[in-house]
């Protein structure tokens, strides 16, 4: 195992070094900058904000010397919010995105867990079909259309939910959580059904209904834990997804959360806060990837041995 995480972690560094440059040089080639308005400012004060930020150094020069500042923790004061900090604008908002993501991912892991037992009890059945086709719908479906459609039935056509905001009451977070965790759901649902499937069709499953067990014994004693292996390689991945994909659903639901500050800074060319936002978003994917390559391999521990043979 120790062996298996070196391994992750020397892939790791050179790829976060990769998002950093490219990162970097992305922004700094996109047209206009962090203080064009419409109201256009003296030259003057012009000039002395670029000193001050750094901005008329060499391109090179201000890559190297942001290097520098992060690998002393230090990603910059924000361009655009006087006497603010990415790092304190990250720490405000990060909290709030990662509840949701939890959310997101409770909601994902009990619909998708569920629809997939339920289908590979009975394959090829309208036990199936049913919950695999309302999978491959939610698969379909993108949180940008289905966060809306939810506020217009709950939210303004019922009226039993809240359609925006976060924290005010415990209804607030039922919205986004369903928009959010609706396609990993699915996604869930597929996984967890093929891998039940595999499972449930090995020697000592056979074995078990020779002897009489009841099913509900042999999916949840003996299938359940091997059915979910491609489940649990793949949560890294979608929490990592549901944190960068609460953008959309931050703003749907107008929730202050790291999402809105990303996409604020996006229009307003804030270079500090789209770099350290990206930054921490990659490293938490790495992180997660690598946590759940480590989960998998303990509960099967064959993938160690052939990943490492490849």
């Amino acid at each position: 195992m120790i062996r298996f995480f070196i391994g992750r972690l020397a892939q790791a560094i050179p790829v976060i070094f990769i998002v950093i440059t490219a990162t970097f040089f992305m922004v700094r080639a996109a047209p206009g900058g962090p203080f064009d308005a419409e109201k256009t400012l003296p030259p003057e004060v012009i000039e002395r904000l670029n000193e001050r930020y750094n901005l008329d150094a060499a391109l090179h020069e201000q890559y190297f010397d942001y290097l520098k500042h992060i690998a002393q923790g230090d990603f910059g004061p924000s361009f655009r919010y006087t006497n603010r900090t990415v790092t304190e604008m990250i720490a405000a908002g990060l909290p709030i995105t990662f509840e949701l993501a939890i959310y997101a991912m409770i909601v994902a892991l009990v619909i998708g867990i569920s629809a997939g037992m339920i289908a590979a009890i009975k394959p090829n059945s309208p036990q199936d079909y049913i919950p695999m086709s309302l999978a491959m719908t939610g698969i379909c479906m993108p949180s940008f259309l289905l966060g809306p459609i939810l506020v217009l039935i709950f939210g303004i056509g019922f009226q039993w939910l809240p359609v925006s905001g976060w924290g005010y009451s415990p209804g607030d977070k039922i919205l986004p959580s369903i928009t959010l965790g609706s396609t990993y759901a699915a996604y869930i649902a597929r996984l967890t059904r093929g891998g039940m499937l595999e499972v449930l069709a090995q020697d000592y499953i056979r074995t078990a209904k020779a002897k009489g067990l009841a099913t509900r014994s042999i999916i949840f004693r003996h299938a359940l834990r091997g059915g979910l292996s491609p489940v649990v390689a793949f949560l890294g991945p979608a929490i990592a997804g549901l944190l960068a994909g609460s953008f959309v659903v931050e703003t749907i639901f107008q929730i202050p959360g790291l999402g809105r500050f990303y996409v604020q800074a996006a229009f307003n060319r804030d270079y500090t806060m789209i770099l350290g936002t990206t930054i921490l978003l990659s490293c938490l994917i790495v992180l997660l990837n690598m946590l759940s390559d480590m989960l998998a391999v303990w509960l099967n521990p064959r993938l160690a041995t052939s990943q490492q043979e490849q």
